[in-house]
This record gives structure tokens, C-alpha cells and sequence, in this order.
């Protein structure tokens, strides 16, 4: 219980999804949509004209401002991110969209606010009911064209996220990708919304902007006033509304650690993350666009372990060309250098939605149509994105590396593929590293269980541990009915994890992991135990991982592993690895805990 103008108010917590890191604490903002508050009224047939007339104009200003958002974020964050309000373009020059407003207009003798209000809502409705996961997401571009036509239409300017004019966290049922670019960090120090998961673009936006948030609380924006204080912890998904005095202190203790660690690590940044015995743990860094290249730098990461490059696919209405794909590669390849960078190839399917790849409806799109076995069926896109990946690799640090392989012939049919882009370079003269080196995500059992004869045929693997442990353990990873049996800690994925690195060290091959176990400290040393020989991790989450390495020996490391391969339950191997972390790095451990 709190006090807060002389009214007790209880504390809620509440579980969603964490979508961008950190801590953040103010009074809540709701963020009400515009559109539901416009008046309804009856117009005579002679007022018609005039509603038209009116709702061309409002079309005019929203096309023009979106084109400043766009400029405005393409100038900010970069122009991959601007390609978003493509989308938002279409909506306002769809001629039946627009069309059928008009129509309504003179058959309902209904003001246009109401009419177009109707007209949107049901564009929307209709296209979140298909399966497309992209045409779902189009919805939230009506809704959000729709709103900004409604304010133009009111007269009111697009100011209620870019206008704060204090410290607040941002409350709604849903965030636009352009009600999000318009935060600023000064002012907008977290949001949380009902709806929402990890692929939408609202929440790329969040990580990129670097704003904690939290998104899927069901109904957080029903049960927030104004006048209520709420925090969010991006690390954990959670938030709190009302926190009590306890919990203020225990997140202000939080916040106070994590700006401490910053100022050190601010120092760290250019020191190796090193054990206390020497041993030495390359951390990488995961991104999916150029524009994160400065937070790398920021976050002391050494390269680029994974670089998603599918959503340079997402953030358009079409295929991204060779020479688009190439550009990006080489942004972030000649800012690396020398540090490495791994191109992941295509990794369209499973929860990502698709854009314009006309792939089937599929009952289980884990375990259908995706990543490699999408583009060794589609040759075309594949050797677009292979050649565009060897152009590139005029920078020496570029390396490339197949998704969700789960068979040997799945790698040794796409390095056919590969060959033969290469031998199309060498007949155009174009330059490219003849050595390139490639590697393969081993994230399907069938793939750990058979490393040994993938291995003969890359130079690398990286372990995606968030489908590893989905597939290992029969979980769907966004069920939220059966996260409880979602466990990274369970026996047969430690096992698992231990034999693809003895098997890859065999070989003599290095073993990366890039799966959200590498960027959770509490499992740092797990993993470094078991051999494994860098991390690649969310830029944010860097300082954090590194900072456990500094802090243990490798023998620490090595005698966790050794307690993880004995145990019987994945609590016992979390609670091996808690304790380690709990006792070398007290202050690691009180902020993710």
C-alpha cells in the first residue's frame, strides 16, 4: 500500500513481455487515442460537399506529415527504420479506402469523423482476423492513419508524446511505430501497452530508441490513472502500478546499480571482457539494422556476432534489392572492422511475420516453411541475398551463417548455392573474399545430434538457444498457458549444449551462442563452462555479461558446468549458477533478480 495525495492506493504487479531493457519509474501518461473521442452528428444533404472537402484536406496533411516523420526519423535512427511509414503512405492514398468514406458519407448523412471512424475500424477488424501475421500488423497502420486523419480533422496537432513536458512512462492499449518514434528520451522514460510482442515494430522502435518497455499486459491501460505512478522493468516484463515504498527502494537501489555499472563499464568499455584467471570471452553483439551500429560501440561489444539480416525484408513493402542488402552489410562491416561480423542469412517464418513472400498459411509455422528451407526452396531471393553477402565481403570481417539447419544436406546444398553465386562474381569481375568463412545456427536437436557431420562442412556454429530449448522441450516459446515448461536450464539442453561444443572443438571449430541464454548473466558462466567461446548478446545487455566475466575465474566456470551436467532438474542448474553469480557479482545479481 502507498499514500499518494491522502489516498491509499493498492500496488499491482503486473507480467508482459519485455521488449527493451531497463528501469524507469514516473507518472503515468495515458496515451488515449484520438479517435475515440469524436462527437457523432446528423448532417443535411447540402453539408455533404463540405464533409468531403474536409476530409480531403485532413488526407493532404497526413500524407505531408508522415513525410516529415519520415524525414525526421531517417535523419535520427536512420533510413531503415523511415521505411516503416511506408505503409502508412499506402493507407492514405488507397483510393478504395477513401473511396468508401465518401460513399458513406453522402449515403449515411453522417459527419466524417464518425464515418470515417466506421470505415476504418472495419478495414482493421477485417485484417486482423486473417492468419498473415504481416497483414495483422497492416491493422495497427490503419488504426493509426486513421487516428492521425481524426486529429487533423479536429484541428489538433500531433504533439501528445513529442509535447511532454516532464518525466512520465507512457500507458496505452497500443503504440504506433509513429507514436513511438515521437518519444523522446527526455521525457518518455518507458511505455507499456496491452497489446504487442518482441516482432512488432513498435517494439524494434523501443530497443533501437533504448526506451524500457513492456508490452502484452492484456489491460494495464484500463487499470492506470493519471494520477497513478508506475515502473517498468524491460529486463523482466514487468510493471508496477502504485509500487509501494519497498519496491520503490528496491528499484531506486536498481536504478542507482545500473547507473553505477554504467559509469564503470563506461570505463570497461575498451577492456576486454577477461576472467579473473585470464581467460578471455569475446562478447558480440545481436542487431537486426545498421542504425544500431552506435550502440554496439556504446556497450563495449567486440562486433557483430548476429546480425538479423531479415529485417532489413521487413521494413519495406519489397524485396530489399542486391544493392540495398549490400550497402547495409557494408555500413556495418567497415564500421566493425577488424571485429567480426556474422551475416545470418534470411530467417523469414515461425513468429517473424512475412511481407510480400506469398508463403502459405501453415498450422505450425514453427516447424514448417522458414528460415533455410524457405530459401533453399526460393533461389531467386536466396542468391540475391548470397551475392549481396559476397560483395561484401571485400571487408575481410564478414562472415555468413545458415539458420535452423537441422540436416547435414540442408548446409551442403546451400554452400552449393553459394559456390555458384561466387562463380557468378568471378565471371562479372566483381570483388569478393574467395575464404569467406561459414557457419550454421545449431538450434533444431536434430542439428546437435548430428554436429559431427555438420561440422566437416562449416567453420563455425552458433547455438540459437531460444528455438533450441523450444524444440528440445515440445514448449511453443509464445504459448503463455505452458511458459512455465519453457526451462533454458533443463538437463537435456544442458547436454545438448555440452555435446555441440565437444564435438565443434573436435573438429576445431569455434562455438558461439546467440540465443538469449548468451545475454542472461545468471547463466554467463554456465556457458563459458561449458566451453563455450563468445557470446553474442543484445548491445544493452553487454555490460551486464561482461561484467560477470570479469568478476569469475574460469574455474568458477568450469565447476558449474560440471554441477549443471550432474543435476536432475533444471532448478538445481539454476540455482548453481544464481549462487555463483550472487556471490562474485552481488550488484549483477540484485539488478536482474
Amino acid at each position: 500500500m502507498n499514500s499518494q495525495s491522502g489516498i491509499e492506493k493498492k500496488e499491482i504487479v503486473l507480467q508482459g513481455i519485455g521488449v527493451a531493457p531497463g528501469v524507469a519509474i514516473g507518472p503515468a501518461c495515458l496515451a488515449v487515442t484520438d479517435d475515440e473521442r469524436y462527437v457523432e452528428r446528423d448532417i443535411d444533404p447540402d453539408e455533404v460537399p463540405r464533409e468531403i472537402a474536409r476530409f480531403e484536406d485532413a488526407l493532404i496533411s497526413t500524407r505531408h506529415q508522415i513525410h516529415e516523420i519520415q524525414s525526421r526519423i531517417s535523419d535520427a535512427i536512420g533510413a531503415e527504420n523511415a521505411g516503416i511509414f511506408d505503409a502508412h503512405l499506402l493507407v492514405v492514398d488507397d483510393r478504395s479506402f477513401v473511396e468508401e468514406v465518401i460513399r458513406e458519407l453522402e449515403e449515411r448523412n453522417k459527419n466524417v469523423e464518425s464515418v470515417l471512424y466506421v470505415v476504418a475500424k472495419r478495414y482493421s477488424d477485417a485484417l486482423s482476423r486473417v492468419e498473415d501475421d504481416y497483414l495483422r500488423e497492416r491493422a495497427a497502420d490503419v488504426k493509426d492513419v486513421a487516428r492521425r486523419i481524426l486529429r487533423n480533422l479536429a484541428g489538433r496537432k500531433m504533439a501528445l508524446l513529442f509535447d511532454l513536458n516532464k518525466p512520465s512512462v507512457v500507458v496505452a492499449n497500443d503504440l504506433s511505430p509513429s507514436d513511438t518514434a515521437m518519444m523522446r528520451k527526455e521525457t518518455v522514460t518507458g511505455f507499456a501497452t496491452d497489446l504487442g510482442s518482441k516482432t512488432s515494430h513498435t517494439a524494434i522502435m523501443a530497443r533501437a530508441l533504448e526506451i524500457p518497455a513492456v508490452v502484452g499486459l492484456h489491460d494495464i491501460s484500463v487499470r492506470v490513472s493519471e494520477q497513478d505512478q508506475v515502473l517498468i522493468d524491460g529486463n523482466r516484463g514487468i510493471v508496477v502500478i502504485n509500487p509501494s515504498i519497498e519496491c520503490l527502494e528496491r528499484y531506486g537501489e536498481i536504478a542507482r546499480t545500473q547507473e553505477l555499472i554504467r559509469v564503470q563499464l563506461g570505463r570497461l568499455k575498451d577492456t576486454e571482457a577477461e576472467t579473473v584467471d585470464g581467460y578471455i570471452v569475446p562478447i558480440t553483439a545481436n542487431i537486426e539494422l545498421p542504425s544500431e551500429i552506435s550502440s554496439v560501440f556504446e556497450h563495449g561489444c567486440r562486433g557483430v556476432g548476429l546480425f538479423r539480416t531479415e529485417f532489413l525484408y521487413l521494413q519495406q513493402q519489397r524485396l530489399p534489392t542486391e544493392d540495398e542488402q549490400e550497402s547495409a552489410f557494408v555500413e556495418v562491416a567497415s564500421s566493425m572492422e577488424p571485429n567480426v561480423v556474422v551475416l545470418r542469412t534470411l530467417d523469414l517464418g515461425g513468429d517473424k511475420f512475412m511481407s510480400l513472400m506469398k508463403t502459405p498459411q501453415e498450422m505450425n509455422p514453427f516447424m514448417g516453411w522458414r528460415a533455410i528451407r524457405y530459401c533453399l526452396a526460393q533461389k531467386p531471393v536466396f542468391m540475391t541475398q548470397l551475392r549481396a553477402i559476397l560483395k561484401a565481403s571485400r571487408y575481410s570481417n564478414v562472415k555468413i551463417m545458415y539458420p535452423m539447419i537441422s540436416n547435414v544436406g540442408e548446409v551442403i546444398q546451400a554452400n552449393e548455392l553459394l559456390e555458384e553465386a561466387k562463380n557468378e562474381l568471378r565471371a562479372e569481375h566483381v570483388e569478393f573474399n574467395e575464404n569467406i568463412e561459414v557457419g550454421c545456427m545449431i538450434e533444431v536437436p536434430s542439428a546437435a545430434l548430428t554436429a559431427d557431420l555438420i561440422a566437416k562442412h562449416v567453420s563455425f556454429f552458433s547455438l540459437g538457444t531460444n528455438d533450441l530449448v523450444q524444440y528440445t522441450l515440445a514448449v511453443d516459446r509464445v504459448n503463455e498457458q505452458i511458459a512455465y515448461l519453457y526451462q533454458p536450464t533443463h538437463p537435456a539442453i544442458i547436454k545438448l549444449i555440452q555435446r555441440t561444443i565437444q564435438v565443434a572443438h573436435d573438429n576445431g571449430i569455434p562455438v558461439s551462442v546467440c540465443g538469449e541464454m548468451g545475454g542472461n548473466p545468471i547463466l554467463t558462466a554456465l556457458l563459458v563452462g561449458l566451453g563455450a567461446d563468445s557470446l553474442s548478446v543484445s548491445p544493452a545487455m553487454a555490460p551486464l555479461v561482461k561484467q560477470v566475466v570479469r568478476s569469475m575465474t574460469f574455474t568458477q566456470a568450469e565447476a558449474v558446468a560440471a554441477v549443471a551436467l550432474r543435476a536432475e532438474s533444471p532448478e538445481a542448474v539454476l540455482e548453481a549458477c544464481r549462487t555463483l553469480v550472487a556471490s562474485i557479482a552481488p550488484d549483477i545479481f540484485k539488478l536482474i533478480e
